[in-house]
């Protein structure tokens, strides 16, 4: 069901407005309105113009509180406006401090992993590197060449040079190296090292020994500095740990005052002959609208109008339609998902979550009745929806005991048709008559006729939507309404006529059945026009009217054929559940009656898991496209609180 709602104007001092936020609307679910758009008749209203000053703050609760390992489980004692603030500033302060600490030791880390890159190549060169480093008669370079260069470099020009190379350390693709050259060759020589695409390495002048001392004295270095950051690391995990308490604590209080503050955005200020007045504007459910106004009349310094009731100061005009807020029991619950997903129902219409729940479960056991898999698909539903919160499994849940229900009718358990009995019939084998057809399936006549009254049941609906929308056209002349109603509805008796063997009405009844619903669904703009008392009742453009209207009679027609058929999706699922296990259970080897046990397992499974998802998109396009287009619009907006109610 739709939770009535109750349009409430609240008015005060300017300066009152955080108090009325803290001590009234926390405690109450309202939806708030742009009070300029709403109060349209009111003069002289302007923006409440202020900044939220605790915008900063709460960004800054907010990265602590996500960096927490599992934030909504940590219990704190409430903080005020003050200790909050002061709080977050500590911490603030102190985590900077480590994070400044953890920020050097990481810099340092780069800068070593930097050297250790540059000098590992070289490491085996016993020799001091800063004495290489200050040859002033000797060139010297670091670096490296393509293994296949420096092959060829090796065999045909190194001993042509005046040049010594020392190889340092190589792998699949390179060769690390470093070479001495006299000063006067230093020119020829570098010219030959880089056509070989000798790329120089930049020695630093910071190291001190040889290479390998080096080498050996900057890793052990470097994993102290590594040692240092895990530590900083630590300390900054250890530290937000002593204070989850007050992060958690000091963050809701901000995020609570900061949602305060943005009520503002919503709010709109008008000028007293002394004060400025805010004026907030939003729905309530009138449950709580109603005990909002009774913990309100004691306290002077609010008032609130609530719907139509004027005041000589405030007159609240009602612009938007009421937000759309869902009531259903528990057992249906699970099924606003699929409402949802279609779209809410305006505040008007019916909510068809009841419906939804009870068609789609129906019809999901009709499809899928089998005794051992409705209780698998009970069972593991619940278990989810229970433990998981999964509304998806909810709506298994319920679906499975319609599929238990339905296995016991058609004696089907895991597929095995030989263990109970049947109640009702055996989907694959109970035929009957059908007049100017022949035999056919019984299931797939029970599966239309069910279609049927649920068609009839729908147009039902469209008329009460309609009577309550105060929408002529569709009480009347469209193809749900009333008119639809009787042609759809005396197809169905003539129908069941002629399968029971009985006579139809004579010619004019038959014409009072269907041509007078037809002649009225075809004149429906003119019909509704003349009721409305419109200027215009017919069309300029006449000829084009009677052949637009003439197509659309055939295509109403077609409508109403094709999705009378459509629901014989109903018993050809229930046919091809009992095939599917019989293949199953032929696989299995119970013809030669050595049954494999594995195969039967693993044979449910599949098919439970298959046919299961099939059979749920099939029955929610059945909801959708048979039912839902009949009578529901979805047009609703959400009820959405500005805050959620603890």
């Amino acid at each position: 069901m739709i939770e009535k709602m109750k349009f409430l104007s609240i008015t005060g001092p300017k300066a009152d407005i955080d108090r009325v936020v803290n001590t009234y609307l926390s405690k109450y679910e309202i939806h708030l309105e742009n009070a300029l758009s709403e109060l349209t008749a009111v003069e002289s209203l302007s923006p409440f113009m202020e900044i939220n000053p605790y915008k900063e703050a709460l960004s800054t609760a907010n990265s602590f509180y996500d960096e927490l390992a599992d934030p909504e489980k940590i219990s704190a004692k409430p903080m005020d406006t003050e200790q909050a603030l002061n709080t977050i500033r500590r911490i603030q302060s102190d985590y900077q401090e480590l994070s400044n600490k953890r920020a050097d030791l990481e810099s340092q880390l780069a800068a070593l992993d930097e050297s250790l890159r540059v000098i590992r190549p070289f490491r085996n060169i016993n020799y001091n590197i800063s004495s290489i480093l200050k040859f002033q008669f000797i060139h010297f370079r670091f670096g490296r060449i393509e293994k296949e260069y420096y092959q060829k470099f090796e065999k045909y020009i190194y001993e042509n040079l005046d040049t010594i190379f020392i190889k340092c350390d190589e792998d699949d693709q390179y060769v690390w190296g470093l070479y001495f050259v006299p000063e006067h060759e230093a020119q020829k020589v570098k010219a030959v090292y880089s056509s070989m695409h000798f790329e120089r390495i930049y020695m630093p002048d910071t190291y001190e020994g040889t290479a390998k001392e080096a080498f050996e004295q900057l890793t052990e270095t470097r994993n102290r500095a590594a040692a240092d950051l895990a530590s900083a690391d630590q300390k900054k995990a250890d530290f937000l740990l002593r204070n989850q308490k007050d992060i958690v604590a000091s963050r809701n209080a901000i995020a609570q005052l900061s949602g305060n503050f943005d009520v503002r955005r919503l709010a709109a200020c008008t000028h007293g002959d002394k004060d400025v007045f805010y004026i907030l504007c939003g729905w309530m459910t009138e449950k709580d609208a109603h005990s909002f106004q009774n913990d309100i009349k004691d306290d002077s310094r609010i008032f609130c109008i609530i719907d139509g009731e004027e005041d000589e100061h405030l007159k609240p005009g009602i612009h938007q339609q009421p937000p759309t807020k869902l009531k259903n029991p528990k057992l249906f619950k699970p099924f606003e998902m699929y409402i949802k997903m279609y779209g809410l129902p305006a505040y008007n219409e019916m909510d068809p979550t009841w419906f939804v729940a009870l068609t789609y479960s129906f019809i999901f056991g009709a499809m899928f009745g089998d005794v051992g898999q409705g209780l698998l698909l009970f069972i593991g539903g619940f278990l989810l929806y229970k433990f998981k919160h999964i509304t998806l499994a909810g709506i298994i849940s319920c679906a499975g005991v319609f599929s238990t229900i339905f296995g016991f009718m058609f004696g089907s358990i895991f597929g095995f048709e030989d263990v109970i009995p049947a109640l009702w019939l055996r989907p694959m084998n109970n035929m009957m008559s059908v007049p100017f057809i022949g035999k056919l399936n019984t299931v797939f006549i029970v599966a239309i006729g069910f279609g049927m009254c649920l068609i009839l049941l729908c147009m039902v609906f469209n008329i009460l939507n309609a009577w309550k929308a105060g929408d002529v056209e569709h009480i009347w002349f469209d193809t749900n309404s009333v008119a639809g109603l009787v042609f759809y509805g005396s197809a169905v008796v003539s129908i069941a006529l002629i399968l029971n063997g009985k006579t139809l009405p004579g010619g004019i009844v038959l014409f009072i059945m269907f041509g007078v619903p037809l002649i009225l669904i075809f004149l429906k703009e003119p019909l509704t026009a003349l009721i409305e008392k419109k200027s215009e009742v017919m069309p300029k453009e006449k000829g084009m009217f009677v052949v637009q209207g003439l197509f659309e009679m055939f295509e109403v027609l077609l409508s109403y054929f094709s999705n009378t058929l459509s629901f014989v999706r109903i018993g050809a699922f229930a046919v091809s559940h009992a095939a599917m296990m019989e293949v199953v259970l032929m696989l299995a080897g119970a013809e030669s009656g050595n049954l494999n046990w594995i195969v039967v397992v693993l044979g449910n499974l599949f098919v439970c898991g298959m046919e299961g998802l099939i059979v749920g998109i099939q029955v929610l396009r059945l909801e959708y496209y048979e039912m839902f287009s009949r009578f529901y619009k979805g047009t609703g907006r959400k009820f959405e609180p500005f805050r959620s109610v603890k």
